[in-house]
């Protein structure tokens, strides 16, 4: 069954290739961090009555030439029927592409990691046909990243570690490192910030590691793409995690809002709205700039009803 935990495991190779290097480093295949990374198609069917697709396939090119092809799966528990298929996509997609292939599998659990390692043989009366051999990225071999300067300098490592070692108690160490080095990149790599959080929260899930995820990045919950009015003041503001920072990122959320319907806003409103530190009241502010007809009115204590607040004056 493919689940958001599944297809993030192997999914994040695609999408953050410099993940590629410290990984290969850490299984001791070192790889040129100049290698460029291409996707290739997944699928590997060959006849029509059986359809077979790897998780993730990509080319890889280092700067000094030799270039393979890298098959990743993403295996959350053992599959004695595995080892033939891995077998078959390495078979085939050789053929096909006329290149070496490597076989990578990324598990959350020690007991899947080890059945994964293989080998994994085909034959029969005492001869070997075939056998494969997959490089296994797993707790046993990721790295505990508790420090926040390794964090920032392999941040997308430091991410994977966090999913191989849900189940570690260190696992709390390495996501407040993660969030440190977040909170930092939050000016400079709003995007990197906003894939990195979300694909944690998606990927640690309701465990342990997943609840103590979101308390670490409570204030971080608007992510790029769901179109609402709070993502705006997240991405507007600089996010620091503390009240003043939360109250400095909605007032720019609702300033950037009112900017956006055209809504002029003179400077005494500007000026109470960025000097309050009213969490829920900025809240209400924030709700109502999507539909006041003047920047005043925000203010207004009871809106429908005549007399009350500063547009009655």
């Amino acid at each position: 069954m493919v689940t958001s935990t599944h297809e993030g495991m192997h999914r994040i190779f695609q999408e953050r290739p410099e993940i590629l290097a410290p990984v290969f480093g850490e299984l001791g295949f070192p790889l040129t961090t100049k290698a460029t990374v291409d996707a290739v198609t997944t699928d590997v069917t060959e006849t029509r009555p059986l359809e077979r697709r790897v998780d993730t396939v990509l080319r890889i090119a280092p700067s000094d030439g030799g270039d393979f092809l890298l098959a990743i799966e993403a295996q959350s528990d053992k599959k004695e029927a595995k080892g033939a298929s891995w077998a078959y996509y390495i078979a085939y997609l050789q053929a096909k592409y006329r290149l070496p292939v490597l076989l990578l599998v990324v598990c959350q659990d020690r007991r899947t990691a080890r059945w994964a390692t293989g080998p994994f043989d085909c034959g029969t009366l005492g001869w070997t046909a075939q056998r494969t051999y997959p490089l296994v990225a797993g707790p046993d071999n990721l790295p505990v990243i508790t420090d926040t300067r390794t964090v920032a300098n392999k941040l997308a490592l430091a991410v994977l570690s966090a999913v191989a070692h849900v189940r570690n108690p260190k696992c709390g160490a390495i996501l407040e490192a993660i969030g440190s080095v977040l909170q930092e990149l939050q000016d400079t790599d709003p995007e990197t910030v906003g894939y990195f959080a979300e694909f944690l929260e998606i990927n640690l899930g309701d465990t342990p590691a997943g609840m103590k995820w979101k308390e670490i990045m409570s204030f971080v919950s608007y992510f790029p793409g769901r179109g609402t009015v709070r993502e705006t003041a997240y991405l507007e503001g600089k996010a620091e995690g503390e009240a003043a920072g939360r109250a400095e990122g909605e007032a720019k959320g609702i300033l950037f809002v009112l900017e956006v319907r055209g809504i002029p806003v003179p400077d005494s409103v500007r000026e109470r709205i960025t000097t309050c530190t009213d969490l829920d009241r900025m809240d209400v502010w924030l709700e109502r700039s999507r539909t006041v007809e003047r920047a005043e009115d925000l203010f207004d204590e009871d809106p429908e009803t005549p007399g009350t607040g500063p547009a009655a004056a």
